[in-house]
Formats: structure tokens, C-alpha cells, sequence
């Protein structure tokens, strides 16, 4: 018996090792295109320069330019533009890696995985993939419930539906003195954004697009609105807690920024992606850039930054300038904002199980693509 043990210990010890070893070699761009175009396990080249530019920014801003904003302007003052220009600044120097790589990587799925796997070794690469699915199960986890809860405070607008909607529909219901918490939306909405990723790339962007395009149009207009009672005095002092506030802002918002993954993982979807990769992640981030930056300088030009509420900075801060339409516009942005973050997070999820599929680290199961609709059917369910 023990003798067995040490023989499986010895075994599984050497599996490490070789793993430790072993990397994947890179075959040259337009050789690996050809090769998956022609073998009949690979995924159709749908998404344009545009498409990728809007997954991007549909990953990146979620209902938190409506909130982290003002969460953050509350310590660090009209500062918080520093905050969000610092961590769009070191998301450049990451989003330039990402970008060199897309562009010398072949064009097939895997994202940060896969530059891991070739530059590393396959056990780095495997604990890339581990932390990348704690962050995007998580992330969905969250989101749709977040989402839920939008979603019925929406629906609550009409006078009809006020206050009649349960708790376990979308709020949640606290069980067993809140250690549990029932919320029936959050999984139905999640089941949902996975039929239409199902169906195909094109659908599932095409909803991305609207949604992005939607969410991008009600900030403009938010800004635009906000621009007309922005008192400059608000201003003065501009980092009123000094700057060690504005360095912790920056460490705050830097999440906001982390949706140009996404990007690197429709590599193998995109028509062109030695050129739109790069054009794709670097654009996004800097349309995310500068839509924060304009948000957090309208919201502490209106209303002092001491005097900004913690749930709902921006709604309110449009309240109390009698502006009660615009209230209304970020919470359709807000459910906008996060349907677009869920929809992209389950894509990418389901792209990096299919890359690990097909290189062994997973089931077959994994690696299969449905015949006709071209997606990972397995992996996205």
C-alpha cells in the first residue's frame, strides 16, 4: 500500500514536472488561419474593426461610471479625475502588451492563457486560466445579481409595478438569518445571455452593439446635460484629502478599465485581427478613458463633492438640479451597462474552455464547435 501511494506520488510528481517543462510553440500567424479555416473545428471570422472596438468598451463600462464615480470622488474630491487618468495610464502600458502580442500570436482563442502557454510553460498557463475563471465566474455571479436588481428598479418606474414586485424575484430574499440569499432574475437573465451566445457570434455582437451603443449614447447625454450646471468652484480644492486620496482612487478604479481581455480573446473571430486586435484593445480602453473622465468632472462640477450620496451620486446629483429625466436614463444605462459586461464575460469563459479543450487540459468535450451555429456550445453552457 504504501509503496503504491509513493509510486503515485512519484508519478504524479513527474506529470509535474514535465508540465513545468513543456510550452507551446508558436506557428506562424497565416499558417495557423489557414489550418483552422480548412479543419472544420474552428470558429467563423465575423467580427469587424467596430464590433471589436464596442466589445471592448461593453466589457469595460458597466453600471460603475454611474456609481464607482461619485463612490470614489467622495474622498478623493474633483481629484478622482487623477484617479481614473492614473489607472487608464498603467491599463495603456498593459493594453500595449496585449496589443504587441496580439498582433505576433497566431489568431486562435486564448487570450492571456495562451501567451502564457507560449512564453511560459503549461503549468503557468493553467493558473493564468484558474485566476481568469475565478475572476469571470465570480464577475457573472455578481453582475447578474446586480443586473436583477436593476432590472426591477427600472420596472418599478412604472406606477403600476411599484412596490409589487417580490423580493426573490430580483432584490433578493434573505433565508436562514442571511446566510443564504434567494434570487430568481439573476439566473434566468444568465441563462438567457447564454441562448444568445449560443446562436452565434453574429446575434450575440449584434446585441452587443445595441446595448454598447445604447449605454455609450445615455453617458453622452449625461454629460452633455451635466456640462450646463457645472459650477467651476466645486473645483477648488482639487484634491482636497491630498494625493495619497487620489493614489487609492486610482487602485479603486483601476477595475473599471479591464474589459480589453475580451479584445485578445476574439482573435480567432476577427476578419483581421494582426490589425484589428491591436486597434481594437487600445481604442476601447482610451473610449473608456475618456468617457470616465468626462463623467467624473461633470459629477463634481455640479455638486460638492462632500454633499455626493454613496448608492446613487449621479441620479441624485441630477435630482437636485431638477434634471429627475436624467435619473431615469442612467438606470435604463445602468441595466444596459451590465448586460453587455455578463454578455461578453460568458463569451470570453466559454472561448478560453475551448482553447483548453483543445490543447488537453480539459475534456474533448470541451474543444467541440457546434456544425452550423460555429460556437462551443458545451463550453458556453
Amino acid at each position: 500500500m504504501g509503496g503504491h501511494e509513493g509510486f503515485s506520488s512519484a508519478t504524479w510528481f513527474s506529470h509535474l514536472c514535465a508540465s513545468a517543462r513543456r510550452f507551446k510553440s508558436l506557428a506562424p500567424p497565416s499558417s495557423q488561419t489557414a489550418v483552422r479555416s480548412t479543419s472544420g473545428d474552428s470558429l467563423v471570422r465575423r467580427l469587424g474593426l467596430f464590433d471589436l472596438l464596442l466589445l471592448g468598451v461593453g466589457a469595460s463600462i458597466g453600471a460603475g461610471v454611474f456609481v464607482v464615480t461619485g463612490t470614489v470622488a467622495r474622498d478623493a474630491g474633483p481629484g478622482v479625475t487623477i484617479s481614473f487618468l492614473l489607472a487608464g495610464a498603467s491599463c495603456v502600458l498593459n493594453a500595449l502588451c496585449y496589443a504587441e502580442l496580439a498582433s505576433r500570436f497566431p489568431a486562435v482563442v486564448g487570450g492571456a492563457y495562451m501567451y502564457s502557454y507560449s512564453a511560459f510553460n503549461e503549468m503557468t498557463a493553467f493558473l493564468v486560466f484558474v485566476q481568469l475563471m475565478l475572476d469571470y465566474h465570480i464577475g457573472a455571479a455578481s453582475i447578474s445579481r446586480s443586473l436583477a436588481s436593476y432590472a426591477v428598479a427600472l420596472l418599478e418606474l412604472f406606477p403600476a409595478l411599484k412596490g409589487s414586485i417580490p423580493l426573490w424575484m430580483g432584490s433578493g430574499k434573505d433565508l436562514l438569518g442571511g446566510i443564504l440569499s434567494l434570487n430568481i432574475l439573476a439566473p434566468i437573465l444568465l441563462a438567457l445571455l447564454t441562448l444568445v451566445l449560443c446562436q452565434g457570434v453574429r446575434e450575440s455582437s449584434a446585441v452587443n452593439s445595441v446595448m454598447t451603443a445604447t449605454k455609450v449614447m445615455i453617458v453622452l447625454v449625461v454629460i452633455c446635460a451635466g456640462a450646463f450646471d457645472i459650477d467651476v468652484a466645486n473645483w477648488s480644492p482639487f484634491a482636497p484629502n491630498g494625493f495619497k486620496a487620489v493614489l487609492t482612487g486610482a487602485t479603486v478604479v483601476f477595475f473599471s478599465y479591464v474589459g480589453f481581455d475580451a479584445v485578445a480573446n476574439s482573435a480567432e473571430e476577427s476578419k483581421n485581427p494582426q490589425r484589428d486586435l491591436p486597434i481594437g484593445i487600445m481604442g476601447s480602453l482610451l473610449v473608456c478613458i475618456s468617457l470616465y473622465i468626462g463623467v467624473c468632472l461633470v459629477l463634481t462640477g455640479m455638486v460638492p463633492f462632500s454633499l455626493l450620496s454613496e448608492d446613487a451620486p449621479l441620479a441624485e446629483a441630477f435630482s437636485s438640479k431638477g434634471m429627475k429625466f436624467v435619473s431615469i436614463l442612467i438606470s435604463i444605462g445602468a441595466v444596459a451597462g451590465l448586460t453587455t459586461t455578463l454578455l461578453v464575460g460568458l463569451y470570453v469563459q466559454s472561448r478560453l474552455y475551448l482553447g483548453l479543450g483543445r490543447d488537453g487540459l480539459l475534456p474533448s468535450i470541451f474543444s467541440r464547435i457546434h456544425p452550423t451555429l460555429h460556437t462551443p456550445l458545451h463550453s458556453q453552457i
